[in-house]
């Protein structure tokens, strides 16, 4: 599969389409998902192109998954979590809908099942609400 440069989180990181926000650096962009399966659930994706892990440059692996335990840390005390599910899809097969390579930060509590991924927005006043949390739980 070839890269498609308009993808929408290729348009995040030119700053085409609005994103939540929570962490940056020269490598990575992490920002909440708009259509989390649990609160806090946010995504970090490299800044380097690629549709997926398979094709990826590996030398972009290191820093993305530093931001990744940077990000689920953060996410797991915010979110007063008793675990985090990190997933990461490869095709459409596998469940991958946007083609540029991106890992999964969901918060989990026991006995909460994860919501689908249906196509439902969350409100944007409480995605705003939980990604202050990680901001300042990004800072302990």
């Amino acid at each position: 599969m070839t890269y498609d440069p308009n993808n929408i989180f290729a348009k995040i990181l030119r700053g085409e389409i609005p994103c939540e926000k929570l962490y940056e650096d020269e490598h990575t962009l992490a920002f909440m998902d708009i259509m989390p399966q649990a609160e806090g659930h946010c995504l970090v994706i490299p800044k380097q192109a690629s549709t997926g892990l398979l094709d990826a440059d590996p030398a972009c692996f290191a820093p993305l998954l530093a931001t990744v335990q940077k990000l689920a840390r953060a996410a797991k005390i915010a979110m007063k979590a008793d675990g985090v599910t990190i997933m990461q899809f490869n095709g459409s097969a596998a469940g991958q809908t946007v083609f540029h390579l991106h890992v999964h930060i969901i918060p989990r509590k026991d006995g909460v099942p994860l919501k689908g991924h249906t196509g439902q927005m969350e409100q944007s006043a409480l995605l705003k609400a939980r990604a202050d949390q990680i901001r300042a739980a990004l800072s302990v």
